[in-house]
């Protein structure tokens, strides 16, 4: 992938998170999931590539790379 340091930027900054809206950080477009994914959280990666994640506990959990098309 083409941006693998924004990725790894966003990998610490979710390291580093205590609640998922410590990742409501400019340019990541942070927002809540709804519907089927409710109770899951995105951030920008890449064009149609977000991160995805759930949280508990303080951590991020089940974090995915995706492609949306």
């Amino acid at each position: 992938m083409q941006n693998a340091r924004r990725i790894a930027n966003i990998l610490r900054a979710l390291d580093d998170a205590s609640r998922p809206e410590d990742m409501n950080l400019p340019g990541f477009r942070f927002h809540a999931l709804v519907g089927r994914d409710k109770g899951r959280y995105t951030v920008n990666a890449s064009g149609n590539w977000p991160i995805t994640f759930g949280w508990t506990e303080g951590d991020a959990i089940e974090v995915d790379l995706e492609d949306y098309h």
